[in-house]
C-alpha cells in the first residue's frame, strides 16, 4: 500500500524477531498457565516458587524484549544491518529461552547466559545506533 506517497519499508530481520518474540511470549505464558492449573492457583503465584520463577521469566522477557526490538528496527532502518543483525537477534532470543529454563532451576547456566546475552546484545545495538547517529559508521 502506498499511503501519502510513502513507500513501505520491509524490515525482514525485525519482522522475524517480532514473530519469534510473539511465539516465545506465548510459550512462556502457556508454561505459567499449565503450572497454575496443575497446582490449582487461580491468581498470582500462590506462594509457589516455581510459578513465581516462571512469572518472573516472562516478566523479564517483557522488560527486555521491546527495547531490543526497537534497536534492531532502527539499526535495520538506518541500513546498518547485515549478516550480524539476525545473528544478534537470534542470540538474544535464544538467550531468553535459556533464561526461562534457568529460572526453573533445571538448567542452571541458562539464567546467567540469558541475562548476559540480553545485555550484551542490547549494548552492541545501542553502540551501533549511537555511532550511526553521529555518522561515525
Amino acid at each position: 500500500m502506498n499511503l501519502l506517497g510513502l513507500t513501505p519499508v520491509l524490515l525482514p530481520t525485525t519482522l522475524c524477531l517480532c514473530a519469534a518474540a510473539a511465539v516465545i511470549n506465548f510459550w512462556l505464558g502457556v508454561r505459567i498457565g499449565r503450572l497454575r492449573i496443575a497446582r490449582k492457583v487461580e491468581m498470582g503465584d500462590g506462594n509457589d516458587p516455581l510459578i513465581y520463577a516462571r512469572m518472573r521469566a516472562q516478566s523479564n522477557f517483557i522488560e527486555n524484549t521491546p527495547i531490543t526490538l526497537i534497536l534492531v528496527a532502527v539499526v535495520e532502518l538506518a541500513g546498518k544491518g547485515g549478516w550480524w543483525l539476525p545473528v544478534a537477534g537470534a542470540v538474544f532470543m535464544g538467550g531468553r529461552v535459556m533464561h526461562a529454563f534457568g529460572m526453573d532451576g533445571n538448567f542452571k547456566p541458562g539464567r546467567p547466559f540469558g541475562t548476559a546475552s540480553a545485555y550484551l546484545v542490547q549494548l552492541a545495538l545501542a553502540v551501533v545506533a549511537v555511532l550511526t547517529a553521529v555518522r561515525v559508521i
